[in-house]
């Protein structure tokens, strides 16, 4: 089971960089800064004129006291939202990286797999139901891990295994549908569900390198899409002769 995860993981790392993904994944990368920038500074607003009208309305005989109340604010809320991005990272990094996911498998299957038929994006209801779904339950497992981010040793597991489970199950999914019809899909999940989990372990485990972890869902992308082509079997188109895979 290990074999292939691996070499999918190893293919993922080498095409990142390569042209074609480069670009999908700056689009990713922006779109995805500039939510979380706006979501900063939203908050860290919000939280520091919250404190000063707060202060404001419950003053205390000391110079400057409401400017103080407000900055300190501001350099507590900020230190707040950035142990919560940490969190909530994959939530938002997910939902942006929806709109990018089936040009990122198309690009894999051309480059890497020239020979074979390539995947065919989910149906729209369909892709738009698993979209809503996985971040949906991305959002409630990072804030799981988030309420129990204080319990020593246990914060940074949570983390990994609950990611790693929904990254494992949903990417390998989104693979799997693009290549097969829906019923062969689940079947072939069910069937290596041990293997995606350790993809997706791979994945959580990038998820929690901070900046690098705005590529997960990419990174995740091209490793599930090299591991479903290991565990399904050739595809070739007609007049082809299939690579051999190592």
């Amino acid at each position: 089971m290990t074999g292939p995860v691996l070499a999918a993981i190893r293919d993922a790392l080498h095409d990142l960089p390569t042209p074609p993904l480069r670009g999908v994944l700056w689009r990713s990368l922006g779109l995805t800064l500039a939510i979380v920038a706006v979501i900063w500074a939203i908050g860290t607003r919000l939280i520091s004129g919250f404190a000063g009208d707060l202060a404001g309305a419950h003053p205390i005989d000391v110079p400057y006291f409401v400017t103080i109340v407000g900055w300190l604010a501001g350099l507590l809320s900020g230190g707040v939202l950035l142990v919560a991005a940490a969190f909530l990272i994959a939530p938002i990094t997910t939902a942006v990286a929806g709109i990018f996911l089936d040009d990122v498998a198309e690009a894999t299957e051309r480059g890497r797999y020239p020979g074979e038929a390539p995947g065919r994006p989910m149906p729209w209801r369909e892709s738009l139901g698993q979209a809503l779904r996985f971040t949906g339950l991305s959002l409630a497992v990072n804030l799981v891990c988030l309420a129990v981010a204080l319990i020593p040793g246990v914060g940074l597991v949570a983390f990994w295994v609950g990611n790693g489970w929904l990254i494992g199950r949903e990417y390998f999914a989104f693979a799997a549908r693009r290549m097969l019809d829906r019923p062969a899909a689940q079947r072939l999940a069910a069937a290596h569900s041990g293997a995606a989990f350790l993809a997706g372990l791979a994945a959580a485990a990038v998820l929690s390198i901070p900046i690098v972890n705005l590529a997960t869902p990419l990174f995740a992308t091209v490793t599930m899409v090299h591991l479903v082509k290991r565990l399904s079997g050739s595809r070739p188109v007609a007049g082809t002769v299939p690579q051999a895979r190592q």
